[in-house]
């Protein structure tokens, strides 16, 4: 008898999965060092030979990095967990709601890359749950090698396991996508409401290592078109703007100009007042509310500039979900996924009772 997980009886259903990056489990040391040691592995991520990377990885990076990355993942640290992860599970939760008011019967589930729930662990759970067909959706809006292609590795590697696989399809990048670039302005808009654009702002992208541009990953492109696409909903000038990348590790030269530099020349310069909006993060994170509205804005102060400010990610904000929503539908076209008609309650008429009286 077949499994319940591959019943071919059993009525197949159609799931999103949307993966995100990852997050350690716990504000402390050992859970930020599992995190970085799974993350830092990938040779995605680190495009050097292991012979050469893992001694620098196991002798230097994971002995002492971990504990300062842990006190500064605590000082971001929510009741219910860390922000990346917090902002995922809500992502999820409504834009399954978004799904069913539009008459959609969708399973939607997240994974993380790295940490938990692991991409195997979700998409068993999906076949168990008799998900015949899979729209794998990364949450990077700009494609990237050591991102969105690493997340369809992982899909590929756990489905290489398995005897009776999904119909599979996946969604490459939403960099250009209207509904993202009207949900990023519709954010950055309501931030101006109240004081008005500022004389600079400046677009934080991740950065990654030059050589992979160099190799022929578009990142780079991408996040330009997507700079140049919002400065033109923004009705910004070229001078009103500029595209800077942060997160560098390492030595290496990474794609510039990098974004620490970028304010310090900035506040030199008297600029008094920078925005800085991160468009390659849907999710507030460590990355955004750590390196870029607590230290980023240090370095901009200390160098003379007045006013810095810091522009929330998307997060759960009704704009993206909209967006999502309509990004996962273009993409499930063809599958069916309408909510099946339900007949209504045929009610029997009630016959006289047995003995009684007319």
């Amino acid at each position: 008898m077949a499994d319940a997980a591959t019943d071919p009886a059993a009525p197949a259903r159609t799931a999103v999965l949307l993966v995100q990056l990852g997050t350690p489990a716990a504000p402390e040391t050992a859970a930020v060092r599992r995190f970085l040691a799974q993350f830092l592995s990938d040779p995605r991520v680190v495009e050097l030979p292991a012979i050469f990377w893992k001694p620098i990885l196991y002798g230097l990076l994971l002995p002492t990095r971990p504990a300062a990355s842990a006190r500064k993942y605590a000082s971001i640290w929510m009741p219910e967990g860390s922000p990346l992860l917090v902002n995922t599970v809500r992502q999820t939760a409504r834009l399954r709601d978004w799904l069913d008011d539009q008459g959609h019967e969708v399973d939607v589930e997240f994974a993380m890359r790295y940490g938990s729930p692991s991409i195997d662990e979700v998409l068993r759970r999906l076949r168990d749950g008799h998900a015949r067909r899979i729209l794998v959706l990364p949450l990077y809006p700009q494609y990237a090698g050591s991102t969105t292609a690493t997340a369809i590795d992982a899909v590929g590697t756990e489905l290489a396991r398995w005897r009776n696989q999904p119909e599979l399809r996946w969604i490459r990048d939403f960099h250009a996508d209207p509904g993202w670039l009207d949900a990023v302005v519709a954010r950055i808009e309501r931030h101006w409401e109240q004081d008005g654009p500022p004389d600079k702002l400046v677009f934080s992208y991740h950065g990654v290592p030059r050589h992979t541009v160099l190799a022929g990953d578009p990142y780079y492109d991408e996040c330009v078109a997507s700079s140049r696409l919002l400065a033109e909903r923004l009705g910004l000038g070229k001078d009103d703007w500029i595209l800077a990348f942060q997160s560098r590790l390492g030595r290496a030269e990474w794609v510039q100009p990098y974004t620490e530099p970028t304010l310090r020349e900035l506040g030199k310069a008297g600029v008094r007042r920078v925005d800085v909006v991160c468009p390659g993060f849907v999710s507030d994170c460590l990355e955004t509310l750590d390196e870029i509205a607590r230290d980023a804005r240090q370095t901009f102060l200390s160098a003379g500039g007045s006013d810095f400010r810091y522009i929330d990610c998307l997060n759960d904000s009704p704009p993206f979900i909209d967006a999502l929503g309509r990004l996962a539908l273009r993409h499930l076209a063809g599958w069916d996924t309408a909510r099946p008609v339900r007949e209504p309650a045929v009610l029997r008429p009630v016959g006289r009772v047995a003995g009684a009286g007319g």
